[in-house]
């Protein structure tokens, strides 16, 4: 379970092809601080670290994982939002998240908003997955790429977020351009919700 605050951006250092699994390794800079077995969001996808070294730790995505998501676009070099997974002792943050990835989406637009900035996005739309709680509400809670964020302004098929300045330098938002493939979660509330309706 994770709250969609992004702790950093990782570098991804190393990918290694398995069979129909992706090994990936990351450097970050609170390795020291990670035991084989833990959770980590990795651009919103709930990864287990499998092995480490001094400053590096390894994951793997298996073909499911990488179907959905944009893991199987990653390359060395490439910075991907990380989060460990949330402690139940806090305040949270952002929203409840679960770390397991819809969708992806494409952003088709980035706005200046004179200091912040208005990205777009657009997803496959599927109205029986709606019905079951797949979609974006106006003022909802949406994670993109592993981020918590307010949705505005969303039609059948796409949505808009505010990014501030920080969110913006600390997370991947700014390697984002036209075309960029992100990973979206949909609010896990608002699938039960639809979920006890329908039934």
């Amino acid at each position: 379970m994770f709250s969609g605050i992004v702790e950093e951006y990782a570098e991804v250092v190393s990918l290694v092809k398995d069979r129909e699994n992706l090994h990936l390794t990351m450097k970050c800079s609170f390795v020291s601080e990670l035991k084989i077995d833990q959770s980590i969001s990795h651009n919103g996808v709930c990864l287990t670290v499998v092995s480490m070294t001094a400053d590096t730790y390894t994951t793997t995505a298996m073909k499911e994982t990488i179907e959905c998501s944009n893991i199987g676009l990653l390359k060395v070099g490439d910075k991907v939002n990380v989060e460990r997974s949330m402690m139940m002792n806090g305040r949270l943050d952002g929203h409840i998240v679960q770390g397991h990835v819809d969708q992806t989406c494409t952003c088709i637009d980035i706005a200046d908003a004179d200091g912040s900035w208005y990205f777009t996005f657009k997803y496959t739309f599927d109205r029986e997955m709606a019905k079951r709680g797949y979609m974006a509400v106006d003022k909802g809670s949406v994670t993109v790429n592993g981020v918590s964020l307010t949705v505005c302004n969303p039609t059948d098929d796409t949505f808009q977020v505010a990014i501030i300045p920080y969110t913006y330098e600390h997370t991947n938002f700014h390697t984002f351009k036209l075309g960029s493939v992100v990973n979206l979660e949909f609010d896990i509330i608002g699938k039960y919700i639809s979920r006890m309706i329908a039934l």
